[in-house]
């Protein structure tokens, strides 16, 4: 689709024209059950890890318990996206909740860690299906003028599902068994696919008459994606950055991605398709919305380690100060349409991130040590600015498609998100363990003797129990925790500076708009 032959060429609304004739109740509701599950399944486990390591072994390993489903629902999004634009969405989706529901069932049966860590990469697979197809359906089902809302509901359950994961994984582990992790999965995933199957219709029109599977080029993302992963999640933590394994697999990762343009630009019907990165208006949504990924890994990751470290909350005080984020973030987004109604999508989002930019700045303005509702009004704040602007990009780059290549659009905006969470989770790490490393060896002699390891987890681990360092030295390791998230802010409001200066340079000042049904 080339040119602006049948779009608007403005970014307020176009039309709204009704969607084909069912029953969107049942099946926003079935959207999210699935997107509870895909993101309930990101955090539930990390509190019942004790139970789990005491009833399994594998101590060395547990991390791959999150690295795994992490890996696979990433390097999976671009496959689905292209497989619902062919197939339809609905087969794509009862595929993907079967597929991680019967992960599901097959991590409460496991018997050691290694087969835990095997059936979270199976639930990982169907995780892929749900997080890019829910969002492609709800576009598919709501006109421009009211997505705003479903999305906002979409993102409202993800937020409270990511907060709320950790929580319940550990109200089971301690009261049940952590095997109800995973079980409480089967019910919820059950209701799911009933609505999905009994509600959801897609005229036969949209499917491809004669699909044709790239099945090279899924296997070169699969091996590209997993290995560029596998050197980010552990580089600098199984081993050295400028180890061999790292080198290796970076290395590896850099021939595959050679290797996927080849295939890709031969392949009748890539899984990649190079018009993705050949439009402005999604080249520059995708890279904006990876500097998002890569931004929010300071809340999302190192707030909590603050919060306890440097405030000496406990953990769940710790997530409330985090969740504020979660409580601005979808209000924003649902009132996000009247502006971008007004100004356009491009605008709206240059409010967002310019303000986001601004806020996180802001952090390392705080006091030492602070008060516990300064860090949650900048979340409350932070929230309030994204919402603003990830939604209109969402929205926005959804509707300059038409419907045989919006799950290939919204897959590759959400695989560039979390290939930057990736990508910033290793790259902050780097920056938060240098800047402790740094703060310590200045420490004075007097201390030195009872500082920990100059890691950033060494140092968090000891201040769980401050009584056994002395004053003195717990002042000076919560100080030097202050100093390295301080630094982890800076760097996040640089991602996002870089993601306003991507829409600034990058996207047309008006998303070419398709006219609702235009072109379906």
């Amino acid at each position: 689709m080339s040119g602006t032959a049948g779009r608007t060429s403005h970014g307020a609304l176009p039309g709204t024209g009704s969607p084909p004739a069912v029953r969107r109740g049942p099946v926003a509701t079935a959207l999210m059950l699935g997107m509870a599950l895909a993101a309930l399944d990101s955090t539930v486990v990390s509190t019942a890890v004790p139970q789990i390591v005491g009833d399994l072994g594998g101590f060395a390993v547990f991390s791959w318990l999150f690295s795994g489903y992490l890996l696979a629902v990433t390097v999976t999004l671009p496959v689905y996206g292209k497989l619902s634009d062919c197939f339809g969405r609905k087969p794509v989706l009862v595929c993907g909740v079967a597929l991680f529901l019967v992960g599901s069932l097959l991590c409460a049966t496991a018997w050691d860690m290694a087969s835990l860590i095997a059936f979270r990469v199976v639930q990982g697979l169907g995780g892929g299906a749900l997080q890019g197809t829910v969002q492609t359906v709800a576009a598919d089902l709501y006109p421009l003028k009211e997505r705003p809302k479903i999305q906002s509901k979409l993102s409202s359950v993800w937020a409270v599902s990511s907060v709320a994961g950790p929580a319940i994984g550990g109200i089971l582990a301690a009261y049940a068994h952590w095997r109800w992790i995973f079980l409480i999965n089967l019910p919820v995933g059950l209701l799911a696919l009933w609505l999905i199957g009994r509600y959801l219709r897609e005229p036969e029109g949209h499917r491809s008459r004669r699909p044709r599977i790239d099945w090279a080029g899924a296997l070169a993302v699969f091996a590209c994606g997993g290995l560029l992963l596998t050197a980010l999640v552990q580089g600098g933590t199984a081993w050295p950055w400028l180890s061999a394994p790292s080198l290796g697999l970076l290395g590896a990762s850099a021939l595959c991605a050679a290797a996927t343009v080849v295939i890709e630009r031969r392949a009748a019907e890539p899984i990649i398709p190079g018009w993705v990165w050949r439009r402005r208006t999604i080249a520059a949504v995708n890279l904006a919305l990876g500097a998002l990924g890569l931004a929010m890994v300071a809340p999302t990751v190192f707030l909590p380690t603050y919060a306890q470290s440097v405030l000496g909350l406990g953990p769940t005080a710790a997530g409330f100060v985090l969740s504020t984020m979660t409580l601005s973030w979808p209000l924003s987004a649902m009132v996000s349409n009247r502006v971008y109604n007004r100004i356009g999508f491009r605008s709206t989002a240059l409010i967002g991130i310019g303000l986001a930019t601004l806020i996180l700045l802001s952090f390392p303005l705080l006091p030492f040590p602070g008060a516990p509702w300064q860090p949650a009004l900048i979340m409350l704040l932070l929230g309030a600015a994204l919402g603003l602007f990830q939604l209109p990009l969402i929205v926005g780059v959804q509707s300059t498609v038409r419907w045989a290549e919006r799950g290939t659009t919204t897959a590759s905006v959400l695989f560039n998100r979390q290939l930057g969470q990736s990508i910033g989770a290793a790259l902050f790490g780097a920056v938060a363990n240098s800047a402790l490393a740094a703060r310590l060896a200045d420490a004075p002699d007097s201390i030195r003797a009872d500082l920990p390891g100059r890691h950033l987890d060494s140092v968090s681990r000891a201040l769980e129990h401050p009584g056994a360092l002395t004053e003195a030295a717990a002042d000076y390791l919560r100080r030097a925790v202050d100093t390295a998230v301080d630094h982890v802010y800076v760097g996040a409001a640089s991602a996002t500076a870089l993601a306003f200066l991507t829409l600034l340079v990058l996207a047309p000042r008006r998303f070419p708009v398709l006219q609702d049904g235009e072109g379906d």
